[in-house]
């Protein structure tokens, strides 16, 4: 593998965690005290990062140092939607449990407003 791959994973990477979070450039870029140009410099793999900042990116993206080298296959291509549709699984399941124990264990009411 050579140095420019290796950056090019890494750049991805950088990019596809920050967008699984909702976070913008100039959000990650100040919680790293970078500049914005820089950090997009990075995510562009056209600039290498020191050690340290590769700690503080893992940090600020809650994830390992290691994880930032995975190749792109490794990890799931839509991070966001696969954690989203679980949330919205679990969300409709624990709703139709809670109306079924409503149903056999509640008495229905209706709530009035006031005024």
């Amino acid at each position: 593998m050579t140095e420019q791959e290796i950056r090019n994973i890494l750049s991805i990477n950088i990019k596809r965690y920050r967008q699984s979070r909702s976070l913008s450039q100039a959000d990650l870029a100040e919680e790293l005290d970078i500049s914005v140009n820089f950090l997009c410099n990075i995510e562009n793999g056209n600039r290498w990062i020191s050690p340290q900042t590769l700690v503080k990116f893992a940090t600020a993206l809650n994830i390992e140092p290691y994880e930032l080298f995975k190749p792109a296959e490794a990890l799931p291509s839509d991070v966001t939607n696969t954690l989203n549709k679980c949330l919205d699984e679990a969300v409709v399941a624990v709703t139709q449990t809670l109306n079924q124990i409503r149903g056999y264990y509640l008495p229905k009411t209706k709530i009035k407003r006031k005024g």
